[in-house]
């Protein structure tokens, strides 16, 4: 733990950049407690909070505005892939999406605090259109107030910090293992509920072609189109002949469907 600390005296202003950097483009890493032990080291003297807390919203910057940018020139496209990379890939997108829609450029002030929702609130805000300048605002804001969060929460338990060295030497590997243990089982609980998920869904699943040639036989089929409003208003194309209902309102509001009629829902 003592070699942690020093590594983080050394580096902790480049550490920091990249972990924060690297989190806010979906990868898995713990920003947070990064965020958390630099604010720790700023209350023992060791790194500068000024420069800690602009290296911090600087790699939030750098981050979110390329999302944005992916987002508006890729379209709905993008959430497809933030989608596979997400540990809930079944629920953030459509989460989020109600979210943002409900919030607009006021989500962003919070966005980072969500898990799911912060990974996609940036790339949704180029989809939408909203203006570079009033995501910058909103994102800009929303990045600093979750970076001094955990910076100010740091520095108010630095005091703390030696405790936690003592502890964790005296834990030794028992601590490494415990915590390692508890992610391993954390992430396997989380992909055996997803194949789960998928492996329900396959069974109803039918493809575009499939589609395509019952409603060249002539069947008689209902199709619902319940993407979102916000994906609606991105790519308004949809099915000749689908009705569109959000999966909200379809919730809320199911349709009489006769038994001698097959429903097809499609989204994005």
């Amino acid at each position: 733990m003592n070699d942690l600390i020093q590594i983080l005296i050394r580096h902790g202003y480049l550490l920091v950049f990249l972990g924060v950097l690297g989190e806010q483009f979906g990868l898995p890493l713990p920003a947070e407690l990064l965020l958390l032990a630099a604010g720790a080291l700023v209350g023992a003297g060791d790194l500068n909070f000024a420069l800690v807390f602009f290296l911090a919203i600087l790699a939030c910057c750098l981050s979110d505005v390329s999302w944005y940018q992916i987002g508006r020139h890729k379209g709905s496209s993008v959430l497809s892939f933030l989608c596979r990379i997400s540990l809930n890939p079944d629920s953030c997108v459509r989460r989020t999406e109600n979210i943002f829609f409900r919030y607009g450029a006021r989500s962003l002030l919070v966005a980072k605090f969500v898990p799911g929702v912060n990974t996609i609130a940036a790339p949704l805000s180029g989809i939408s259109r909203m203006s570079f300048p009033h995501f910058l605002l909103f994102d800009g804001l929303g990045a600093c107030l979750w970076v001094g969060t955990f910076l100010v929460v740091g520095y108010l338990f630095s005091n703390e910090l030696e405790k936690m060295a003592g502890l964790s030497m005296r834990l030794g590997t028992v601590l490494g293992v415990i915590l390692f243990g508890g992610l391993a089982a954390y992430v396997v609980w989380k992909y055996v509920q997803r194949q789960r998920f998928l492996g329900e869904l396959r069974i109803a699943r039918i493809t575009p072609e499939e589609l395509k040639k019952m409603l060249d036989s002539g069947e008689d089929l209902v199709i619902v189109d319940v993407r979102s409003s916000l994906e609606f208003e991105a790519e308004p194309q949809t099915i000749i002949g689908a009705r569109y209902l959000p999966l909200e309102e379809l919730e809320k509001m199911p349709l009489a469907i006769p038994p001698d009629r097959e429903l097809i829902l499609y989204c994005n």
